[in-house]
């Protein structure tokens, strides 16, 4: 058997099981139909006998083509897919209203055959089948391409107003030409496709100019061409939707383009100024430190240096980054009165800050006196800020006669000057303060003498602190109505149940009270020890042991004998 032999055999085997395939589609195909079938079967295998070796090598070369096309088409192609299940859902369609028809043509029948009834039971159930394979297909009924064709969505696009919006813009950029690219791809792949069916296309012609009579090439070829007519139209819509989609990114890569320059430019600009600002501020404080000797006057100008610097950066960045200033005040001219009144102690605390600091009753190393809800507390003030002063206690009387504690770090908020006394021991430079010392002498002792000793003393050891306090006092004169300022050391005589009870009062470094009470005290008592005439006195009381009380005596009075005197 030669190669012309085979192709009549395998082309007769083919036409049978095609004609087998039509008998189960459709029971109506009549004997004629399949006759007919066999008979151009039959002229075309005479013809493709009738060809020459060289003629039916083309035709093997491009049959081996179509089918390396066919295995293409199918693999990993969704748009063949797609049309697959839509090509499917229209014949499915057909069939529905072939049944429909049918079965309404049954059902009219008023006497209906046994054949006749086994007809309509098939149909109906053969219509309840399809009506699910429809149901599964539903979404390929009207433009099963569209969610293919939408390009993907745009989105806010970011407003880049600020340096952290720079990093969202480049993100978002890079997600816009992600999304382009991959809506590319799919017009690519379609229209890779598309050429795709062409080449088909024009292969099954030249099969077809070859072996004209060759009905699976012709039901081929008008197969191809109803796919073209499918995917040609949307390839067409896909184009120009790419095209608007594609300028529109353009669009709006360019404007976030000019956006991100222009925001960094901006950022460098700002950056560039709070940089100078801030080696200017370096430079300043060098020289500050450099030819201010003074500590608390330095840690006065440094204070003021960085919250110059903060006010300014503060500043500078709302001018830069706030277009419309005036909404923003009008915005906190309507909040204002909320603000004041939630927030109304840190808005008190600004307000104490400002008397604080524009006032000057209070600066860094005072000593002050803080008394809250009866409790004292006296030591340094360290720090200032714009909410609170922070002090540090110190051992002094107070901590030595009330709290028994000391070096703690008291914080106290600013608004309190508002509400609580405060009593500053060193207010313009005044670093003294008036300190005591009692004593009590007995009645019979020499009081004269006593006080005598104690203004010496006083004098003694305050002397360098009175001519101290005497020059700050008269430069306080021109601040203050200041009338009695005697400096020199006071001496006060009482008489108390026990004796005389002196009271000695001189000036002390503030800082230093304590010292200079201890060292006073020693050589005050020595001094009075060392006196005959004089002695301490203190709470006395007397106690009788194995004798009786003695009792005081008592007269009658004359007139009156039931008064006693």
């Amino acid at each position: 058997m030669n190669f012309k032999h085979i192709i009549v055999v395998l082309s007769l085997l083919s036409a049978t099981s095609s004609f087998s395939e039509q008998t189960i589609d459709d029971p109506s195909v009549s004997e004629v139909t399949f006759a007919k079938s066999i008979v151009e079967q039959n002229a075309s295998q005479q013809i493709l006998e009738e060809k020459s070796p060289l003629d039916i090598q083309k035709i093997n070369q491009l049959l081996i083509k179509k089918e390396n096309l066919d295995q293409e088409l199918m693999e990993n192609n969704i748009w063949s897919k797609i049309y697959s299940n839509f090509h499917t859902y229209k014949v499915l369609k057909k069939q529905q209203i072939t049944l429909e028809a049918t079965i309404d043509r049954l059902e009219n029948i008023i006497k209906r055959t046994r054949t006749e009834n086994e007809e309509l039971e098939s149909a109906q159930d053969n219509k309840v089948t399809l009506l699910g394979k429809l149901q599964l297909l539903k979404e390929y009924e009207k433009d099963p391409f569209e969610k293919f064709l939408t390009p993907p969505t745009i989105g806010t696009v970011p407003s880049v107003e600020n340096p952290f919006a720079v990093i969202a813009a480049i993100s978002y950029r890079e997600k816009l030409q992600s999304d382009m690219e991959e809506y590319n791809s799919r017009y690519d792949s379609l229209e890779h496709i598309v050429g795709k069916f062409k080449e088909k296309q024009s292969i099954l012609k030249k099969l077809l100019k070859l072996d004209s009579l060759n009905v699976e090439l012709i039901n081929e070829l008008e197969d191809t061409e109803d796919q073209l007519k499918t995917f040609i139209p949307v390839i067409e819509i896909f184009k120009t939707t790419k095209n608007v989609y594609s300028k529109k990114i353009d669009e709006i890569e360019l404007n976030l383009k000019n956006d991100i320059q222009r925001e960094i430019i901006r950022t460098v600009t700002i950056g560039a100024v709070i940089l100078f600002f801030i080696f200017l501020l370096l430079f300043i404080k060098y020289f500050v430190k450099k030819y201010m000797s003074d500590n608390e006057n330095f840690y006065a100008v440094n204070k003021a240096l960085n919250i110059s610097f903060v006010s300014i950066l503060i500043l500078t960045l709302l001018l830069a980054y706030i277009e419309n200033v005036s909404y923003l005040v009008t915005i906190l001219g309507f909040a204002s009165a909320g603000i004041a009144i939630a927030m109304k102690d840190w808005f008190m605390s600004l307000m104490g800050w400002a008397t604080i600091v524009i006032g000057g009753s209070i600066h860094v190393g005072d000593r002050v006196r803080f008394v809250r809800e009866g409790v004292e507390y006296v030591g340094d003030i360290v720090d200032i800020s714009m909410l609170r002063m922070t002090m540090h206690e110190d051992i002094n009387l107070t901590s030595y006669m009330t709290n028994r504690r000391a070096g703690r770090m008291i914080f106290i908020p600013n608004n309190y000057i508002f509400t609580d006394m405060i009593a500053n021991y060193s207010h313009s430079g005044l670093k003294t303060v008036w300190d005591g010392i009692d004593f009590v002498i007995t009645f019979d002792s020499d009081a004269h003498r006593a006080t005598q000793i104690a203004k010496e003393i006083t004098k003694k050891y305050s002397k360098g602190y009175t001519e101290i306090t005497r020059k700050q006092l008269n430069k306080l004169r021109s601040k203050y109505g200041m009338r009695n300022t005697n400096v020199e050391p006071r001496i006060f005589t009482h008489i108390e149940p026990y004796g005389f009870k002196i009271s000695a009062w001189y000036l002390t470094n503030s800082y230093a009270t304590m010292t200079l009470r201890s060292t006073i005290s020693i050589e005050l008592i020595a001094r009075l020890q060392a006196e005959e005439n004089i002695q301490l006195a203190f709470p006395t009381q007397s106690i009788y042991m194995d004798k009786n009380v003695p009792k005081p005596i008592t007269q009658l009075d004359e007139t009156n004998p039931d008064i006693r005197l």
